[in-house]
């Protein structure tokens, strides 16, 4: 199994930045997607976007598409979320992920998963 461990979860006013970062205990770059999902309680965990190995592509669901910026240090085994213009929508815990396959948006189907990172936009 791989170990992921979220950070840089906080308060922010809306409009506002933060990014996210998802430390592995493997070298990640070229080997795996990695996904981010998030989750408020009482809902369903969604996908909000996805890499591909090596950085070559990703995709992102929704209205984050033009906001959160997903990418994988390549020197490091850390994968990074940059949120911009957050919404108070955009409130939940935030989680890295790795898929069993490749990218998708079914929860499901990923098979390591960190504790999560709260994010809250006022």
């Amino acid at each position: 199994d791989v170990q992921l461990v979220e950070s840089g979860g906080g308060s922010v006013q809306a409009g506002g930045s933060l990014r996210l970062s998802c430390a592995a205990s493997i070298y990640i770059y070229r080997s795996y997607f990695m996904g981010w999902f998030r989750q408020v309680p009482g809902k369903e965990r969604q996908g909000v976007t996805c890499i591909w190995p090596g950085g070559r592509k990703a995709y992102y669901v929704g209205d984050v598409k033009d906001r959160f910026t997903i990418s994988i240090d390549t020197a490091t085994k850390t994968a990074y979320l940059q949120m911009n213009s957050l919404k108070p929508e955009d409130t939940a815990m935030y989680y890295c992920a790795i898929p069993r396959s490749d990218c998708t948006n079914n929860p499901n189907l990923y098979s390591d998963w960190g504790q999560g990172t709260q994010v809250t936009v006022s």
